[in-house]
C-alpha cells in the first residue's frame, strides 16, 4: 500500500478507500477508513479552532469549520505536535475568496499565531532593570548599545484594528466601539507564564522590530522617529522591562550585561 496515497485519501473524502486495507475482525475496510478519516479531519479542525478562537468567533462555527477543512486538505500537518499546526493558516485566509469581506481576518490570525509561539518560546530570565538604568544614564554609550529581546516578543502591524478586535473578544472592550478599519500595532510577549497582548504605537512598533532585527539603540530610535515624531523611548523601554521583554544588553565595546 502506498503511504502517500493513504495520506491523500485520509484528508480528501472524495478519494476512495486505499486498496490493501484489511480489518482484523472482518469489518468493511471502507467503512472503518471513513470513520478514521472523519476523526482525523475533526482533530485537525479542532486544533485550528483552539489556536484561532477569535477568528472562529468572527466568522462563526460553520464558516470556520468549512474554511479549516479546506486548509487541512491543502496543508496537512508535517509534525505530530498539533500545537504548532496552522503556521500557514493566516496566509491561507488572506487568499480565501469567501473571507474577502473581512480583510482584517488574516492579521487577526497572525496575532493569534504569535500568541501560540510566545507561549511555547524558550525561557530566559529578564534583565535587571537597575543595571540597564545605570548604563542609560551615560548618553555617550547609548547609540551603540544593543538590547536583546525575549524569544516570545513579536510585533504584528496591521492596516486594521486587530489589537482592539482581539481585546473585544476577551471582554476587555465593547465590540461595537471598535472601528476595524483603524490601523493598529500589537505587541505580544510572555511575561512569566502569561502571554500578554497590548496595543502599541507605530513608533514603538518600529523600535521593537528594529531591536529584534539586531539594530543598536541609536538606529532603532531613528527607525521609530521616522514613523512617529512623538515616539517616547523612556515609556517604551519601561513597558518592555515591566513585561520582562529585555533579557540582556551589549555595549559597543562588546561586553554583555544581564
Amino acid at each position: 500500500m502506498n503511504a502517500n496515497a493513504f495520506a491523500c485519501a485520509l484528508l480528501d473524502p472524495e478519494l476512495p478507500c486505499p486498496t490493501g486495507l484489511h480489518a482484523w475482525n472482518g469489518a468493511d475496510p471502507a467503512r472503518r477508513f471513513a470513520v478514521y478519516r472523519n476523526n482525523v479531519l475533526a482533530s485537525l479542525i479542532g486544533a485550528l479552532a483552539d489556536t484561532f478562537p477569535v477568528v472562529r468567533q468572527l466568522v462563526g462555527e460553520a464558516f470556520f469549520a468549512g474554511m479549516a477543512r479546506l486548509y487541512v486538505q491543502a496543508v496537512p500537518p508535517h509534525s505530530p505536535l498539533l500545537a504548532f499546526y496552522g503556521a500557514e493558516f493566516p496566509d491561507f485566509i488572506a487568499t480565501f475568496p469567501p473571507a474577502a469581506g473581512l480583510p482584517y481576518l488574516a492579521d487577526t490570525a497572525r496575532l493569534e499565531l504569535a500568541q501560540v509561539h510566545a507561549y511555547h518560546a524558550a525561557d530566559l530570565p529578564p534583565l535587571d532593570g537597575a543595571r540597564l538604568a545605570a548604563v542609560l544614564a551615560d548618553p555617550e554609550r547609548l547609540p551603540g548599545m544593543q538590547l536583546w529581546l525575549h524569544p516570545s516578543v513579536a510585533v504584528i502591524r496591521s492596516d486594521y484594528a486587530i489589537a482592539s478586535l482581539w481585546a473585544a473578544h476577551q471582554g476587555l472592550l465593547e465590540l461595537a466601539e471598535v472601528n476595524p478599519d483603524r490601523p493598529e500595532c500589537a505587541l505580544v510577549l510572555r511575561n512569566g507564564l502569561e502571554v500578554e497582548v497590548s496595543l502599541i504605537g507605530p513608533g514603538a512598533s518600529a523600535f521593537i522590530q528594529a531591536l529584534g532585527a539586531g539594530s543598536p539603540l541609536g538606529p532603532a530610535v531613528g527607525a521609530a522617529l521616522a514613523v512617529d515624531a512623538d515616539f517616547d523611548l523612556g515609556s517604551t523601554l519601561a513597558r518592555l522591562l515591566a513585561g520582562g521583554a529585555i533579557t540582556r544588553f551589549t555595549l559597543n565595546c562588546g561586553s554583555q550585561m544581564q
